[in-house]
This record gives C-alpha cells, structure tokens and sequence, in this order.
C-alpha cells in the first residue's frame, strides 16, 4: 500500500468556473428522489460494518446529509458529514476516513477536483453520487479518482452493497486466489476455472481477467483497462478492449449475449460482479 501524508490543511478553494449553481439549477433532481428506502436496514448488512468503518459523507443538502447519515448509522457505521469541499478535505485530513461518499455538485468547488485532491494523499475509497445524469461526468469522476458512481435516486441496499464492496477492496489480500460466484482465478498458477471446469485462456485474455478480479465490482473505465493490461501507448486502442472482452465473455458466460459476470457500462467502462450476490 501507498504511504502518503495527509495536508496538514487543505488550501482555498479555487473553485469551477460557474459550475455549481448552473448544475443544480439544470438538475431534475428533487426533495424526496435521493433514496428509495428498504428500512429497516438488514440485520447482515449492519453485522458486517466495524465500529472503525468511518464514513465521510459530503453533500450541501441538509435533507440528503440526514437521510444517508440514518442510513449509515442504521447498517453500523460511524458517519462524519461536510457541506462543502473544503470543509470535507479538513475533516479527512485530521480524521482519515475509512471511505467517502461524495456529491459532485457542491458550493465552493466540483466533486471531480475534491475527488482528486483527496487522491492525491489518501487510499479510502471514493463513491461519487450526483443527479447528473451525463455519461462524461462519470468518467471525469473516475478519472479523478472515484471508485465508483451511483446516480440518483438509488435504493439503500444498493449503497449499502456498492459501499461494502468498496472497503472489501481495499482490505488486505488474503491470497492470489480470486473467487467471484463459480469463477475461481489462481493469480499464481495463472489457471482459470468456472463452475469447476478449467478455462483455457491466452495471456492477454488472463491479464485482462487477473484485473477485473483484482478489482471486482469496481468500475473500471476503458483507457485505465487498456494502460494496465496492454501499455500507455495503447490507452485510445478501445477496439482491443471490446475484441478481448467478447472473447472472455464467450468464454465464461452461460450466455454471452446476456452477461452476468463481465457487464458492460455504457460510455465508461467495464465492471466484473457476481451475479450470485446481486440476485440474492
């Protein structure tokens, strides 16, 4: 892991150029569209949150800071809450989060350039939420830092699930071997097996498989797939990307015209799940 020092304080925000109120006034987004609740909160869910998983939750909406503060609290976690970005990267600078969920909208600067700012110096998963609904606003979040990104409205159970799967991937590796529903990947014996059966797969195809495991449920966009797996001059080569993923999908789906391991988000990237997981 990365050793990094946090700023003792963050600097004057700078902020976006006409950014903030011209987003919010374009949003569709309203009072009562952020959550879909499914209280209470299960039961499992809060038996998997630790009293040190603590959650910074940045958003200048009072209605929606309550909201994901109960829901929060409700699953086990400690919440600690920022209306702005500056006072976010204070907070996180003298008490580190173990995650962030972040809004992109905000009154003193984007959510891209908080996002990347606390990228700079700290490791804790970043989970951007925005009613903006522009696939290029995904990325630039991504780009920035993100590790994941949920438009609004969304459904409790479904933050719950994407924030749970964030602070598994940065727990400390118990070993080489990636398991996601019936696909084992033995990083070491660099072997594939799914639903037991052993895959024959061709280097690239496993270097790109070997990433998505390492990286499941994660959003991973096209040109950080193709500079990892293949090289940075290779980060605008897209149609290596769609050629390999169609072979692993040929490969390891049931049916590869309806994937339910390798899904494809449209205009930003791939995300490998278990499906087992997501219908329970």
């Amino acid at each position: 892991m990365r050793s990094r020092t946090a700023p003792a304080s963050p600097g004057r925000a700078r902020g976006p150029a006409g950014g903030a109120a011209a987003a919010r006034r374009d949003s569709t987004f309203s009072r009562g569209e952020l959550l879909r609740p499914t209280y209470p909160v299960s039961v499992k869910a809060a038996a998997t949150a630790r009293s040190d998983d603590r959650i910074l939750v940045v958003d200048d909406e009072p209605h929606i800071l309550r909201a994901l503060q109960a829901t929060l609290r409700g699953a086990g976690y400690e919440v600690v809450t920022a209306a702005t970005g500056e006072e976010a990267l204070r907070s996180a600078a003298i008490r580190p989060p173990k995650a962030v969920i972040l809004d992109l909208v905000l009154p003193d600067r984007h959510g891209a350039e908080v996002c990347r700012e606390l990228r700079a110096w700290s490791e804790a998963p970043i989970l951007v939420l925005s009613a903006v609904g522009d696939e290029g606003e995904k990325v630039a979040a991504l780009d920035a830092g993100a590790d994941d990104y949920v438009t609004k409205p969304f459904g409790t159970e479904e933050l719950l699930a994407r924030l749970r799967a964030a602070l598994r991937r940065t727990a400390p590796e118990t070993g080489p071997i990636f398991q996601i529903g019936e696909l084992l990947v033995d990083l070491d014996k660099r072997a594939v097996t799914f639903g037991r059966k052993p895959v024959a797969l061709t280097p690239n195809e496993f270097d790109l498989l070997s990433l998505f495991a390492r990286n499941e449920g994660k959003l991973l966009t096209h040109p950080a797939i193709l500079r990892e797996v293949w090289g940075p001059a290779y980060d605008a080569e897209s149609h290596y990307l769609h050629v390999y993923v169609s072979q692993l999908r040929r490969k390891l789906e049931p049916d590869p015209a309806r994937p339910r391991y390798l899904l494809t988000e449209p205009g930003a990237g791939y995300r490998l799940v278990n499906p087992l997981t997501r219908e329970t």
